[in-house]
């Protein structure tokens, strides 16, 4: 069996890659599983530089396939904030909550249509060798007038899928999967995995 290590501390992203890789032959690991402990600097310009960066980084350290996703929200009206900075918008360490409620508050008079938004994915694969590859991934929708739902992570409560009033935190994870940038990004990816790995 196949490892690939994911470039993320971030247990909501793991089950999620988790969920689509399954069947394939392969053991999907976080760094602290694989033992690898290292700060990446994400100064790219773009989701997929970032992605790039991240997976090249870990390529080092292990004979197994690196993932790296770089993922964010892009707000229109925001100038497409916060963009590559999703993570650390705001601060690093600022709650998830408190972020919501202050994009919230920003867009509190902004007229519907113009609250368009969407979620965008990069995935990365690298390893020792392999040439790195990327897929890319949206889903398009807009921010709401509040943040609702309970699963998901991140933005996922304040962000309503296009052509509905549900936010992405509201649907399930199989929901989620079904429609979401990273499961987009993440399916083109297992596609051309499936051409190094086999089934």
């Amino acid at each position: 069996m196949k490892k690939i290590i994911f470039a993320t501390q971030n247990q909501g992203k793991v089950k999620e890659i988790k969920k689509i890789l399954e069947g394939m032959p392969v053991e999907v690991l976080t760094m602290d599983e694989a033992g690898i402990d290292i700060e990446i600097e994400e100064n790219g310009k773009t989701f997929e530089e970032n992605a790039v960066i991240k997976a090249e980084a870990l390529k080092v350290y292990t004979d197994a396939i690196i993932l790296a996703d770089d993922s964010g929200l892009e707000i229109d009206c925001l100038n497409k904030e916060p963009g590559v900075y999703s993570a650390r918008y705001l601060g690093k360490d600022t709650p998830y909550e408190v972020k919501n409620q202050i994009i919230l508050d920003r867009l509190k008079d902004v007229e519907q249509e113009n609250r368009t938004a969407r979620f965008v994915c990069a995935i990365a694969a690298a390893g020792k060798d392999m040439e790195t590859m990327t897929t890319l991934g949206t889903i398009e929708g807009y921010i709401g007038h509040e943040a609702r739902g309970a699963n998901g992570f991140g933005y996922d409560p304040i962000f309503y899928v296009e052509g509905t009033s549900i936010s992405t935190a509201e649907l399930t994870p199989d929901e989620k999967n079904a429609i979401s940038h990273r499961a987009k990004a993440l399916n083109a990816m297992k596609e051309k995995l499936k051409e190094i790995i086999g089934e």
